[in-house]
C-alpha cells in the first residue's frame, strides 16, 4: 500500500520543484521531505529523485509516480469534500490569503464573522500578491484566495479553480494637493505624461497593468519610486515625489496633502476569490464566500453580477 503522507511529500516536490520548496509549502522540515522520500522508494523499489547540481529532480519514475498522485490527492480531497458536505458542519482549518489591500479592506469584517457563526473553524490568513495566492492555491498550500483583474487586463486562472466576484473596486489617481490638476473633476491618463508616477514592484499584476495601459494611450511612464502598499505610495505622494493610482479599497484614512481625482476612463479592478474546484462543496468554503461577499456587500460596491465560475466559464 502507498502512503498517502509520502504521496503528498512527492506531489509537493513536483510542483515546488525543490525539498526547500516542498518543505515550506508542506510546513515540514527539509530532512522530513527527504525522510518521507527515501521511505517512499523503499515501498515502490525504484529511485524517485536524482541529484541535480545542488539540488534534485524527479527521475523518469519519480515523475510517472507524481502524477499518479495529484490524482489520488485530488479524489481525496474531493471525498473529504463530499463528507463535510454530508455532514453539512463548518469545521477543521481553513487557509485563505488576500492582496494587501483587501485584506486590510475585507478580512476584518469577514474573518471575525466566520469565527463569531462558526467557532468550531481555524482560520489561517496571510497577505499575497494576486499571483503568488493562486499558485498557493494550485498546489494545496490555501484553501481560497482573494484575488484581482482589471477592466482591460484580465488575470489568467489555471484549470481545476471556481470564481465567485466580490466587487468592482473603483481606481482614482492620487496626486499631492499642489499638484496642477488637483482641482479637477476627472483627468485623463495622458495629462500625467511628463508626471513621475510611483507604482508597485517590477512583475507584480498591479504594476503590469499600469504599464499596459499607460503605454497602450503612447505614455512610456517614468517610474520614480517602487512600493508593495497603497500607504507607502500615498505617503511618498504627499511628500510631492510623484502620483500613483489610488483604488478605493482598503486606502482610508487617506494622509493629508494627498488629493484624489476620478479617471475619465473609470478604471476599476474587479475583485473576486478563486479555490480548488475538488473543493467545491466543503461547507467551509461556502460559509467563506458568503462572509467575503457580506463583507464586500457593506462596502457598497458590489460585482457585476456574473455569477460562480469554474476555470472561467459561467455555469
Amino acid at each position: 500500500m502507498l502512503n498517502l503522507e509520502r504521496l503528498r511529500t512527492l506531489d509537493a516536490l513536483a510542483r515546488h520543484g525543490s525539498v526547500s520548496g516542498a518543505a515550506e509549502g508542506l510546513h515540514i522540515t527539509t530532512s522530513a521531505v527527504s525522510q518521507q522520500m527515501s521511505k517512499l522508494e523503499r515501498e515502490v523499489g525504484q529511485q524517485l529523485l536524482a541529484k541535480n547540481g545542488r539540488g534534485v529532480r524527479l527521475t523518469d519514475a519519480g515523475r510517472l509516480l507524481a502524477e499518479h498522485a495529484a490524482r489520488i490527492l485530488s479524489q481525496v480531497e474531493l471525498a473529504q469534500s463530499d463528507l463535510e458536505a454530508h455532514r453539512g458542519q463548518v469545521v477543521g482549518e481553513l487557509r485563505l490569503s488576500a492582496f494587501p489591500t483587501a485584506a486590510r479592506g475585507l478580512f476584518p469584517a469577514a474573518l471575525s464573522a466566520l469565527r463569531a457563526e462558526h467557532p468550531a473553524l481555524r482560520i489561517r490568513s496571510s497577505e499575497l500578491e494576486p499571483e503568488r495566492g493562486i499558485r498557493g492555491v494550485v498546489r494545496g498550500d490555501l484553501d481560497l484566495a482573494v484575488v484581482l483583474d482589471w477592466y482591460n487586463k484580465p488575470m489568467p486562472l489555471p484549470d481545476g479553480l471556481v470564481k465567485a466576484p466580490l466587487l468592482d473596486d473603483p481606481a482614482d489617481v492620487a496626486m499631492p494637493a499642489g499638484h496642477r490638476l488637483a482641482g479637477r473633476d476627472e483627468v485623463d491618463l495622458t495629462e500625467f505624461a511628463e508626471d513621475e508616477w510611483i507604482t508597485w514592484a517590477e512583475g507584480e499584476f498591479c504594476h503590469e497593468w499600469l504599464m499596459f495601459t499607460l503605454r497602450s494611450k503612447g505614455i512610456e511612464p517614468i517610474i520614480g519610486h517602487r512600493a508593495a502598499e497603497t500607504h507607502t505610495q500615498l505617503g511618498l505622494v504627499a511628500a510631492g515625489l510623484g502620483v500613483c493610482i489610488a483604488p478605493l479599497l482598503g486606502r482610508h484614512p487617506m494622509p493629508s496633502g494627498v488629493v484624489t481625482v476620478p479617471l475619465r476612463q473609470r478604471a476599476r479592478r474587479h475583485v473576486y476569490v478563486v479555490w480548488r474546484a475538488d473543493a467545491d462543496r466543503r461547507p467551509s468554503i461556502r460559509a467563506a464566500v458568503e462572509a467575503l461577499r457580506a463583507a464586500a456587500g457593506r462596502l457598497g460596491r458590489p460585482s457585476r453580477p456574473t455569477g460562480t465560475t469554474a476555470c472561467g466559464s459561467p455555469r
